[in-house]
């Protein structure tokens, strides 16, 4: 293998993740290979595989390749294949991009190596034209590429759990290698990765970086995105800079600016038709003076060629975003890792500081699985009984071992049993009435993934379809004469007719600025970022470059809140009727108090920096320890947020309400707070 590399790809040598990664790999550890973006992490467990494979003779379909977004294997694909072929061996890739003719075509010949998602994998696996016994009888390994993504979220459940149902349909532990970028609890991560049977070794490969150049990190107040756009046109021309948002709307409307001002100018986002998106990351990817404005779809390890720049529309939410950003820039020789954050909000500049100040300690979130995934367990059920027409009440656990997505596995079963989701006969369980009704619209697709998208129309250019919107950009009303603008593709369209049957809208192009909207909850903001903010307020200085605006503002904005800081603690803020908790313990720990202060009487509001409450209600703090601590309160869950929750509808719904509690409150984080000196002005 080693030959192949230096004559065929003229690389020198293999990078050190590279060489630390061929033992523990080709010995069948489960491993996690961590280095930042661009660190060679797909080579290095790719090389010693297919080495592996050929020394071993592997035939048949021996690993998947497992990645969160298409858009990732599409650009895998290629460079993949051409590794295999050094040992003849070969590369498929299904997604729901995929033909029925190539489908077709990997059945009847399955690759030695296939990529895909679990989505994906899981409607394999239901398919009454997939003998998923023959097709994944002879697997042997599975390559999680990007972990952190799944693990954050229920997908990582979901993936767990296939892999589970894989594990048992070849008769054999799967050999897992994660692929991640910096986290900050590796271990657990690889030992969570495990599942539910323990590997012989668990091995992290994570070698020292070679004397990393110190990242050019400068952070800006511009005020609005008219600003930001005439500050990243007036910057760096000639150069290729990658623009990034957390917002799609935010996204759009800075392409159409940077547009507006001459700047060649690419956007990349979810609600873009995978043409657009590809035609706008291959023209970036080919050009030199330009500018690609994208929200996290670029954030992973997709390759869009060689970035001279970053530059980062407010502030992302966890330093693990801000690190993966950043490690887009640097990758020539010579070049240095940069990121220049722009700061349209006052509020957003104060995140920006205490975010690079909680970067420059060292400090990087641990990636935590959400807990008492009790939904997943319902879809698994349902799912296995598609995939298998039946399974045995008393023999489910076969499938999932000690998985913990089955804590609750026998009550989710029962209900499901007792309320038609399934029936059974003679001891097996099969689809009942009820899982018709909720989940069987186009053959179970509701079935396959476990994240919700939100509805949106689809916006045609004649019949080229360009992405799409939410209903709401189309529904608000308009003053008479004024035409319906949408901004799409970094583009402005003039709305000429609406299919409400078919959720189309038809469009032509415009001058002028449209809007367009995307439905979307504020995410949550972490214990240690909010207290970072505490201490930026405190006077604690970023470790990155300042700009004369962006100190000017920020120091604004610590002689505006000085009352909300305390250097010993907490500060309660008197007012007339309501008073102000400035706790910054976070989103989820800040619920917990409103929780128990509702529980105790007071009418409580909170959000990541405070929790408002009733003038007087403060009398209470005294007795909210003894309510979290013996776990007794719960912010209330409406009916909207429990549709949220896919597949609740085949929970019980004291279970459903209480998996939504427990995911949005932090009672360790209440407690610390609680117990923290107190300062009331």
């Amino acid at each position: 293998m080693l030959h192949h590399v230096v004559n065929t790809l003229g690389w020198p040598d293999l990078r050190p993740l590279q060489r630390e990664a061929i033992e523990p790999v080709r010995r069948g550890d489960d491993c996690l290979l961590l280095a930042p973006t661009a660190g060679g992490k797909t080579e290095a467990a790719f090389f010693p595989l297919l080495s592996q494979m050929a020394d071993d003779e592997w035939s048949g379909l021996t690993v998947l390749y497992v990645t969160p977004l298409r858009a990732l294997l599409n650009n895998l694909h290629p460079r993949l294949t051409g590794y295999a072929s050094w040992v003849g061996r070969t590369v498929g890739l299904w997604h729901g991009d995929t033909t029925a003719g190539e489908r077709h075509r990997l059945l009847a010949d399955p690759p030695d190596v296939l990529l895909t998602t679990p989505e994906s994998l899981e409607a394999m696996l239901v398919s009454t034209n997939v003998d998923h016994r023959v097709l994944f009888a002879h697997l042997r390994v599975v390559v999680v590429d990007e972990l952190h993504a799944f693990a954050g979220d229920d997908r990582g459940w979901h993936l767990l759990s296939v892999l589970e149902r894989l594990q048992h349909l070849a008769g054999r532990r799967l050999q897992r290698i994660g692929l991640t970028a910096t986290v900050g609890n590796p271990d657990q991560l690889l030992s969570w990765m495990q599942g539910s049977v323990p590997a012989t070794r668990l091995t992290v490969v994570a070698p020292e970086a070679s004397g990393p150049s110190v990242p050019e990190i400068t952070v800006d107040y511009v005020g609005s995105i008219d600003n930001a756009a005439t500050v990243v046109a007036a910057l760096h021309g000639g150069e290729k800079r990658l623009v990034f948002s957390d917002s799609r709307s935010q996204a759009e409307d800075m392409a159409r600016a940077l547009r507006e001002r001459g700047v060649t100018t690419f956007v990349s986002h979810s609600s873009l038709s995978a043409d657009e998106r590809r035609r706008s990351e291959q023209a970036f990817a080919e050009a030199r003076d330009c500018v690609v404005v994208a929200t996290s779809t670029l954030e992973l390890g997709i390759d869009v060629g060689d970035l001279d720049r970053v530059i980062q529309l407010e502030a992302p939410r966890t330093v693990a975003s801000f690190l993966q950003r950043l490690g887009r820039t640097g990758r020539r020789t010579g070049s240095t890792r940069n990121c220049l954050i722009l700061a349209t909000r006052e509020d957003s500049l104060l995140r920006a500081a205490a975010l690079t100040r909680l970067w420059g300690t060292g400090f990087v979130e641990p990636v935590v699985p959400p807990p008492h995934p009790r939904h997943i367990a319902a879809q698994q059920f349902l799912a296995l009984a598609l995939q298998e027409g039946q399974f045995g009440s008393r023999t489910w656990r076969e499938w999932w071992g000690d998985l913990d997505v089955m804590n609750d596995g026998q009550e989710i079963l029962d209900h499901l049993t007792a309320n038609g989701f399934l029936d059974e006969d003679s001891g097996m369980l099969f689809i009942g009435t009820e899982a018709e009704r909720h989940f069987g619209r186009r053959n179970f697709m509701d079935l396959l993934a476990v994240f919700t998208a939100d509805p949106e129309m689809r916006v045609l250019l004649g019949r080229r379809e360009l992405g799409g919107v939410s209903p709401l950009s189309v529904t608000a009303r308009l003053p008479a004469g004024e035409p319906r603008l949408l901004v799409l593709a970094g583009r402005t369209w003039l709305v000429t007719s609406i299919d409400w049957r078919r959720r189309t809208i038809n469009v032509v192009e415009h001058a002028g600025a449209g809007r367009s909207r995307w439905s979307g909850s504020a995410p949550d903001l972490g214990y240690e970022l909010v207290q970072s903010v505490r201490q930026v307020l405190l006077g604690e200085e970023p470790p990155v470059e300042l700009s004369r605006r962006a100190i000017y503002a920020l120091n604004r904005v610590r002689a505006e809140r000085a009352t909300d800081v305390d250097a010993s603690g907490t500060v309660i803020q008197r007012g007339s009727d309501l008073d102000l908790w400035w706790t910054f313990a976070g989103t989820k720990a800040n619920n917990s108090l409103a929780s128990a202060l509702d529980a105790n009487g007071a009418e409580a509001r909170s959000n990541a920096e405070s929790v408002t409450l009733r003038h007087g209600d403060a009398l209470l703090l005294r007795d909210l320890a003894t309510s979290l601590i013996n776990g007794s309160v719960h912010p209330s869950v409406d009916q909207a947020v429990l549709d949220g929750l896919k597949f609740s509808a085949a929970l019980p719904v004291d279970l459903a309400v209480r998996t939504l509690a427990e995911r949005g409150t932090d009672s360790g984080r209440a407690l610390d707070t609680i117990r923290s000196s107190l300062t009331i002005r």
